[in-house]
């Protein structure tokens, strides 16, 4: 009785680690959720701030905001290509490492152009700007070259793939159209056609005689002997055998 209390009781404990254990995972998957969702709805609100800035804000600050944009777009981009290409193909984690060490230049420079648009004064934020933009040309040209670069491997594996299975979908088309393949020529002629042959190197033509054979009288036709007559083609039918189920033929009347 005390051993089925026990493994009741380790039973019940289980059951309850094994809930606590799901709990914390859906938690931390709804949290991550959360989360993403978040940030997704901050970015989507800072790209249409930045972009109404790019408008409305002539000048230096202006410039910098579409510096801004520019380059949180780009960045993005670029890394959205980078994982979703890495999940399926291994060789673009050197690529994902190249852009993680591009990304920490990205965000120092998405850091001090945001910086830079509260500067007061302008003079010195127009000196600055050629600068600015020059670095954020050079790393979105990059980031840009990674993402092509994904997308033109992703693409010639894809047409590669698509070229060797229209190959075989070929092969298989004509294997089961098997019947329409040309057939060879015989050498037999059809019945009723004259022989195409060549006579034989020192046989004499139909209708001609050798130069050293001499001239021989006609031979008098023989009378056809009963071996040389064709025989019939079918045998004649004979009596056929009577069935048990057919009537007998009754005798005629003699009177």
């Amino acid at each position: 009785m005390e051993a089925v209390v026990a493994v009741v009781a380790v039973l019940f404990v289980l059951c309850l680690a094994l809930g606590a254990y799901a709990t914390a995972k859906a938690v931390g998957a709804a949290k991550r959720g959360v989360d993403r969702t978040v940030n997704q709805a901050r970015r989507a609100v800072e790209d249409q701030a930045l972009r109404a800035k790019s408008f409305a804000q002539p000048g230096p600050a202006g410039e910098l905001a579409q510096l801004r944009l520019t380059l949180r777009t780009s960045m993005r981009a670029t890394q959205d290509a980078l994982h979703a290409g890495a999940a399926e193909d291994e060789s673009l984690k050197e690529s994902v490492a190249l852009f993680d060490r591009l990304s920490a230049h990205g965000h120092e420079l998405d850091h001090e152009l945001k910086r830079l648009q509260s500067e007061p004064d302008r003079a010195t934020l127009a000196e600055r700007l050629p600068h600015l933009t020059e670095r954020t040309r050079r790393i979105t040209e990059s980031a840009d070259a990674l993402r092509w670069a994904a997308r033109d491997r992703a693409r010639r594996f894809a047409d590669d793939d698509l070229d060797t299975l229209s190959a075989q979908i070929g092969v298989e088309a004509d294997a089961l159209r098997h019947w329409t393949s040309a057939r060879p020529a015989s050498d037999t002629p059809a019945w009723g056609e004259p022989s195409t042959a060549q006579p034989r190197a020192g046989t004499p033509a139909a209708g001609t005689t050798g130069s050293d054979e001499r001239t021989t009288p006609a031979e008098t036709p023989r009378p056809d002997s009963a071996q040389d007559r064709p025989r019939a083609a079918l045998t004649p039918p004979g009596r056929r055998p009577p069935y048990s189920w057919q009537k007998k033929p009754r005798p005629e009347s003699t009177t």
